[in-house]
């Protein structure tokens, strides 16, 4: 039996009959590092190239367990656990792909803040946090393959893909814990910024309206305002008049899908770009790309306490629009 030892735990490979050609039974031990992950994330980082979809379908089929007993994608692994996964045969159109020279070189600028625990990263606009259907890479799974081999790298939170701005990326499990615990307990500033349509009010600074999810018979699925939804507030600022358009500043006290996209739309001044939440008949023509960014992070550093504030510059094509439009 062959043994890998990294950081974040050993595996161990048990060969297939023909030989070390084939798919093989693998095996995971979990150590302190891994201790309350999810089973989902733990596999992601250690099986290179497999998609999340395959892993959650190794999943459903019992092909992958913990402790010898049947498991499910968001079971929280324990130190001590071992988790064995079924051979996996995985196709080259299935396969996650590994991110470009040019790619790499765009993360490694955009990184803002890195120590020993955590990487804050502005990311592109465009450019999923994980890799799916349409996205044959994200930036978590370019994140690993950068870090290398044994490197623990985690979301901490999620932007949409068309969304660019300040994401947090945990390099140690306990850091993972802290944050998520703080986002959840709001202990941390979200600040966004957007270019929205028309002129919007300068008294219009709070926006409370619950929102649920919806999907159409036919379509993407949506979010809309429902009293029935789950409670959904957002802080507005106006910042700059941009011509017929504004720059406004945006601060959600919760975290609901799309909640600043729906909000904006609901105040009648959807962000520029919006294909979702454009009303039919407003003009798209002043921009193609979603004017949405996520600005600047208050929160704890979660292994010193200090106070962070981080800040992610605008992306080049919502500056030039600024510069174009705007009058101080």
């Amino acid at each position: 039996m062959n043994h890998t030892d990294n950081k974040t735990g050993m595996e161990k490979v048990q060969p297939g009959a023909d030989g070390e050609n084939r798919p093989r039974v693998r095996f995971f031990d979990v150590d302190e590092n891994s201790h309350g992950q999810r089973l989902d994330n733990f596999l992601a980082s250690r099986l290179k190239g497999v998609p999340k979809s395959l892993i959650y379908r190794y999943i459903r089929k019992d092909e992958i367990r913990i402790n010898k007993k049947r498991c499910k994608q968001d079971t929280r692994l324990t130190a001590g656990d071992q988790v064995r996964v079924a051979p996996i045969r995985i196709s080259t159109q299935q396969a996650t792909a590994a991110p470009g020279a040019e790619l790499q070189a765009a993360l490694r600028s955009a990184i803002v803040y890195e120590d020993e625990c955590l990487i804050a990263i502005n990311k592109p606009a465009g450019l999923a946090v994980h890799a799916g259907t349409g996205s044959p890479r994200g930036l978590i799974e370019s994140l690993r393959h950068m870090g290398g081999e044994g490197s623990y790298r985690e979301l901490v939170h999620r932007l949409d893909k068309e969304t660019s701005g300040l994401m947090l990326i945990a390099k140690q499990a306990k850091a993972l814990k802290k944050l998520q615990d703080d986002f959840r307990a709001r202990r941390v500033t979200k600040v966004y910024q957007a270019l929205v349509h028309g002129h919007w009010p300068a008294t219009l600074n709070r926006i409370d309206k619950p929102l649920s999810r919806r999907q159409p018979t036919e379509g993407e699925r949506i979010v809309v305002v429902d009293k029935a939804g789950k409670p959904a507030e957002t802080a507005f600022r106006l910042l700059k008049l941009a011509g017929r358009n504004s720059l406004i500043e945006a601060r959600p006290k919760t975290g609901r899908t799309h909640q600043i996209r729906v909000h904006c739309q609901q105040a009648g001044h959807a962000i520029i770009g919006d294909s979702k939440y454009t009303p039919a008949g407003q003009s798209q023509a002043e921009g193609k790309e979603l004017f949405l960014h996520a600005a600047s992070l208050q929160f704890t550093h979660p292994l010193s306490s200090e106070q962070m504030t981080l800040n992610a510059e605008l992306r080049p094509s919502m500056s030039r629009f600024i510069q174009r439009y705007c009058r101080t």
